[in-house]
């Protein structure tokens, strides 16, 4: 039968009994990790978040009543506990930081019975996740989730306490707004009041923090929720949270500064890592040309090798016409790959095939000098030497190219790099490897929508050189944008922000916006430019990623308490959901669905 409490008070947690409290009294309250009855001691391991100490009731020195309750005891029942904190007269289990102590229970309270558990709340138990997710209340026992949840608090904290001695103001902005144009599809919510008109749920406060500026208050932050109608992957979730920033008066040093500062410190406090100031900074041009990627993961070398030079007039056609067609020819040296099997090699085609690439050649120094490869036919001896020689080969060594139009080879071979450095377990978990990746293109042309689209949002400042080329030559404009990126995953990314309505006119005119549509979509916006705007700029950072970085883990879901699955939906609660049709009336919907086949 279930009890209530009754005035009763918890006084410590299970994980945090201690040695210093033996021969005190004290009640703990949890669930039921395991009972076992040994006839005449029961040992019952109750569990919080916390940790789990062990109880034990004799029947000779138990209360009768007591000790018959604690042999109806089962797993995940809620219990509280008061006895007396006693060193373990048993086995000690040193697994456990409570291991050496037990309570002498003198009081047992079932606060809650529980059902058999659709499966073990236990860390080492594989469990698949859509069960997981069903149940996420009861995975949340776990102490893996437990300790993942911690920590993002923590970071939480750290991050609000640097800022707040950095003379930052914490500051919440709408949830309910304009739906604008560009970037990722918004969420749209119908304004019941406002017939056939929608509310869009932000994908970041962009527009709102630089409002923040003009409106003087010099220096924002929010940890804040937003949302993207995206398909999911396992760094994105529909609904994430940012920690987002802006200043007043700032260039990107200003923003650098005191967000490696923030790192290091958040880094050092909560996971005791230790990040050199300061951080690295890397070219856009530079990542793509090296890494292939604009998020490298420096933890390996690998990098990417032009060869044009060598294989323009080479007798091979393939390297030859794409050449002769404003293509690149580019490869990777594969330390001691050369002893990889055919079948290997070509998986390796397949990956490339994924990124548009045509194929992919190879070149294998064997041990004896010799080269194993289906073009060395095509190469003289000279053209082989002096490959090797560029791309730094030695005998044992696989050399990898692609050969095709220069931002398909990058893209191609920098994908390649990152599984390769996976299957030769290049990338060491225990080093951080963080980057600044800066000067990013300012736009990129959308073949869908034929049209220029911002790489990182309308609202970025050109480089002061590149203003001349808005009205020329859009393509070369560099932005004066920056990612963080840690591992080869993106944490965040920034930009110095346009303060000048007439730069801000020139950059919609770019993406293709007439004045009028301009005004319709920002026209609150461009007004505030008019009335004394300061320079400014910020970042934001994705706090689940993050997280997710900072314990290691592989996918958000790990760091979320209760996160969506691939098609934006909730297992637990079946969110999304039909509602009634008075519901929809109120909000002036009609639906108008067509079955799919």
């Amino acid at each position: 039968m279930e009890e209530l409490l009754q005035g009763l008070k918890r006084t410590v947690y299970c994980g945090e009994v201690t040695k210093e409290q033996v021969g005190q009294v004290h009640t703990v309250m949890g669930w039921v990790q395991k009972q076992r009855n040994k006839g005449s001691l029961i040992f019952i391991d109750l569990r919080d978040r916390t940790g789990i100490v062990q109880a034990v009731l004799s029947e000779d020195e138990t209360d009768p009543a007591i000790f018959e309750k604690a042999s109806h005891v089962r797993s995940e029942y809620v219990l509280a506990i008061t006895g007396l904190v006693a060193m373990r007269e048993g086995a000690v289990n040193e697994k456990l930081g409570t291991g050496f102590l037990e309570i002498k229970v003198q009081d047992l309270r079932i606060l809650s019975e529980a059902q058999t558990t659709p499966f073990q709340i236990l860390d080492e138990v594989e469990v698949k996740d859509e069960l997981r997710l069903k149940y996420r209340y009861l995975d949340l026992r776990r102490p893996r989730m437990a300790r993942n949840l911690l920590l993002r608090h923590q970071v939480a904290q750290a991050v609000r306490q640097f800022l707040d001695r950095e003379r930052f103001l914490e500051i919440e902005t709408p949830m309910l707004i304009k739906s604008t144009p560009e970037g990722a599809r918004d969420y749209l919510v119908p304004s019941r009041v406002h017939a056939g008109k929608f509310y869009a749920l932000p994908q970041s406060p962009q527009m709102y923090k630089q409002l923040l500026m003009i409106g003087g208050l010099d220096r924002y932050y929010q940890i804040v929720r937003c949302f993207r109608d995206e398909d999911l992957r396992a760094d994105r979730q529909p609904e994430f949270t940012q920690i987002d920033m802006e200043l007043s008066f700032a260039e990107e040093d200003d923003v650098m500064d005191v967000n490696e500062r923030l790192l290091a410190q958040v880094c050092k406090q909560v996971v005791g890592w230790e990040v050199p100031l300061p951080i690295r900074r890397m070219t856009w041009q530079e990542a793509m040309e090296r890494f292939g990627s604009d998020k490298p993961d420096l933890r390996f070398g690998m990098e990417i090798v032009n060869i044009e030079d060598l294989v323009g007039q080479c007798g091979f056609g393939v390297f030859e016409s794409a050449i002769q067609n404003g293509g690149s020819v580019r490869g990777l040296c594969v330390r001691g790959g050369a002893s990889m099997p055919r079948k290997q090699i070509d998986s390796l085609t397949d990956i490339v095939k994924l990124f548009k690439a045509k194929g992919l050649a190879w070149m294998a120094f064997q041990e004896d000098g010799t080269v194993k490869s289906p073009i060395a036919k095509f190469l003289s001896q000279e053209t082989i030497e002096a490959i090797k020689e560029r791309m730094q080969a030695e005998n044992g060594d696989l050399l990898l190219f692609v050969a095709d139009q220069k931002n398909i080879v990058l893209t191609a071979l920098g994908n390649l790099r990152l599984e390769l450095g996976k299957r030769f377990n290049l990338m060491d978990p225990e080093r951080h490897e963080f980057v600044w990746i800066t000067e990013f293109p300012m736009f990129e042309y959308s073949e869908e929508e034929n049209r220029y689209v911002a790489m990182h949002h309308p609202f970025t400042m050109p480089m002061e050189e590149d203003l001349p080329l808005l009205e020329t030559d859009p393509a070369r404009v560099r932005a004066k944008a920056y990612d963080i990126v840690l591992n080869g995953v993106e944490l965040g990314g920034g930009s110095v922000r346009i303060h000048s309505r007439e730069i801000q006119e020139q950059v919609f005119k770019c993406l293709g916006f007439t004045m009028e549509q301009a005004r319709e979509q920002f026209g609150f916006f461009m007004e505030a430019f008019s009335y004394g705007a300061p320079p400014h700029a910020g970042l934001a950072y994705g706090f689940d990623r993050l997280i997710m970085l900072l314990l290691g883990e592989d996918n958000l879901r790990e760091v979320i308490a209760f996160p969506k699955v691939k098609d934006a939906s909730c297992p637990m609660s079946d969110a999304p959901s039909e509602v009634d049709a008075l519901q929809l009336a109120d909000l002036h919907l009609k639906l108008d669905i067509t079955e799919k086949p």
